[in-house]
This record gives structure tokens, C-alpha cells and sequence, in this order.
């Protein structure tokens, strides 16, 4: 490429750098001239293909939570035993809207889908940890086969992190909901 079109500041620049690094002072011209011609030009963004997950129905919601409780509706869920059981303590819910479903839904059944691969605040290994508690999957973990050793180590890993005494990434409603988590999981190995 030819490098009188490149000024004299670019070309002692180049020089410069090319005695100090001991590199071929035409290479960097070169990159220069590429520099220039290119800078402007946008990369070819590779197009991400993501599925959009359908979020359930509020009747697909209604219908596992029926199921699991082993009811018709939401009359006979309201009566039933081991309903009230399940959700005493929880805070009071409307079952008209769909929100309480979804609450029902994360606490009895699991994941919801789209909600398995989260980001942003709150989120560890895919899981906003606010939503569920699974401690086993936020700290990637086999209930079968973790040992105490191998859950200790993954509650330090996630503590060097998230204390809140680090800084940068210490937040301590993340820090807490941690520790409670380990407490469960190390009560239970």
C-alpha cells in the first residue's frame, strides 16, 4: 500500500515504533493505510438466533399447579389440605392474577420456561436466585454425587464474589440469599 498518502506524523510514528520493537516499519504502514481505509466500516454482525421461549398461558400455569396438588380447580385448590400446608408463610396471593400463578408454578414445579438461562442482577448459573431457590444448580452442583468438600468450595467461590465487602461485584441481598442457600445444602450433606 502506498504510504505517501499517510502524513509525516504517521510515518515517524511508525518508524519510531518499528526501531523500538524491532519490527518492519513497512508492516506498520501497511496496518496504518488498512486502518485508515477500514475504520469506518461496521463488522458483519453474525446473527444470533434465539428462540423465543412462549411464556405459558395463565391456563397451562393453572393446569400443572392443579396437578400437582391433585385438584380441578381453583375452588378445590383454595380448600385443599396440603395447598395451605405448602403456601403457609407465603405472602398472601391473588389467584386471579397470573403473576400468583407463576409464583405457584417456580415454588411447586420448577423452572419456568425461558427463565432457565437468566442474566443481569441476581442471576447466578442461569437462575435468578430471587425467583427460585436451587441451590444445588446455582452453585452447580450434583446433589448426588457433591461432597461437603466440593460444596464448600463452590459457597467460596460464590462468597469471593459476592461479599459484600468486595469490590465492584459485593451486593449483600445476593450475599445473604447465598449463605442461606449453603446452610440448606450443608445441612443436607
Amino acid at each position: 500500500m502506498p504510504s505517501n498518502q499517510l502524513n509525516s506524523l504517521i510515518q515517524n510514528e511508525a518508524s519510531r515504533l518499528a526501531e523500538h520493537y524491532k519490527i518492519d516499519s513497512e508492516a506498520l504502514l501497511e496496518f496504518a493505510q488498512f486502518v485508515i481505509v477500514n475504520y469506518k466500516k461496521k463488522d458483519k454482525a453474525v446473527k444470533k438466533v434465539t428462540k423465543k421461549i412462549k411464556p405459558l398461558s395463565m391456563a397451562d400455569l393453572k393446569k400443572a399447579v392443579y396437578s400437582y396438588f391433585e385438584v380441578k380447580d381453583t375452588t378445590e385448590l383454595k380448600k385443599s389440605g396440603s395447598f395451605k400446608m405448602a403456601t403457609d408463610g407465603m405472602e398472601p396471593m391473588n389467584l386471579g392474577l397470573k403473576d400468583s400463578w407463576e409464583v405457584l408454578y417456580r415454588k411447586f414445579i420448577g423452572v419456568l420456561p425461558g427463565e432457565d438461562q437468566e442474566e443481569g442482577y441476581g442471576c447466578i448459573n442461569g437462575i435468578d436466585i430471587f425467583k427460585y431457590f436451587l441451590p444445588w444448580r446455582v452453585f452447580d452442583l450434583n446433589p448426588k454425587s457433591a461432597s461437603k468438600e466440593d460444596i464448600k468450595k463452590a459457597y467460596h467461590a460464590l462468597s469471593k464474589t459476592y461479599h459484600p465487602d468486595t469490590s465492584g461485584t459485593g451486593d449483600t441481598k445476593v450475599f445473604d440469599r447465598i449463605n442461606t442457600m449453603y446452610q440448606s445444602i450443608g445441612a443436607e450433606a
